[in-house]
């Protein structure tokens, strides 16, 4: 029997059409939500997709393209939720890139769009969803921050730089909110087999001559004492978490889901 705890709630997942995004979303719409998705894809792929949960767990769900590196373009799509669904109660900032290199190497314009999409969108998102929220009294953020908001990793500067940001920015927006029915958290994984690490799995494989799972094995031994990786179904879960009544109260944390990476 579906939960129906987010009934009546609408959650926006920004960079939900695969990965950990994608799973938050499912587990949302699993505990009733209506849901607004976002990102990149196939067009026919993406309707198929957010059709087929609207139909698995009877929920109401939609989709906008907005490019989060593109202010105008997010608040288009914080106007489509208004006007389609009322409002946003929770919000999920997940959509994010990567590029590895070296910080004299590093090009100028992959810094400038790591910043804009995995920092600078959470905050025209929130400021955005904060109003409406406000009025209700009642609404969940929820940031993507990565173990990289904690810590730091050679060769990802502007990554860990947004990710650090991020974490901060959830901490002022959760004192903002303290004394309203608002909560402000951070999520923070580590390796999760997503489509952004299979890609540096695979590059691993064909720069040191190994398999694919030997690939993933050498890159989980390096930071992740579980050995394992990181599901979005757990991350799904722990956002379900912060939306019931018993996170009412958790304000401002960095929550680390990292198989005892932030721990050494």
């Amino acid at each position: 029997m579906k939960s129906t705890m987010l009934s009546g709630k609408t959650a926006l997942v920004t960079g939900s059409t695969s990965g950990i995004g994608l799973g938050i979303a499912r587990a949302l719409a699993e505990q009733g939500a209506n849901l607004v998705f976002n990102g990149f894809g196939d067009a026919q792929q993406i309707e198929k997709l957010h059709t087929d949960i609207g139909s698995e767990f009877g929920v109401q769900t939609a989709y906008h393209n907005a490019d989060m590196s593109r202010p105008e373009q997010i608040e288009a799509m914080m106007a489509f939720a208004q006007e389609k669904f009322g409002g946003i109660d929770i919000l999920v900032n997940n959509a994010g890139i990567q590029h590895v290199a070296a910080i004299e190497d590093f090009p100028v314009e992959k810094w400038d769009a790591i910043i804009a999409i995995n920092l600078s969108s959470a905050f025209h998102t929130t400021r955005l969803a904060l109003p409406g929220m406000k009025q209700k009294n009642w609404g969940r953020i929820i940031n993507l921050a990565s173990v990289h908001g904690l810590v730091g990793s050679a060769q990802k500067s502007a990554y860990v730089a947004a990710k650090h940001g991020l974490v901060g920015f959830t901490k002022v927006t959760a004192l903002e909110t303290a004394q309203t029915g608002v909560t402000c958290n951070a999520i923070c994984p580590g390796w999760v087999l997503t489509p952004l690490v299979q890609k540096q799995v695979d590059d691993r494989a064909a720069r040191e001559n190994l398999s694919n799972d030997e690939a993933r094995k050498a890159l989980l031994a390096e930071k992740q004492p579980s050995g394992e990786f990181v599901t979005p179904d757990e991350l799904g879960a722990l956002a379900v978490f912060f939306c019931s009544p018993a996170g009412g109260q958790v304000r401002g944390v960095a929550w680390n889901m990292d198989g005892g990476w932030a721990a050494q």
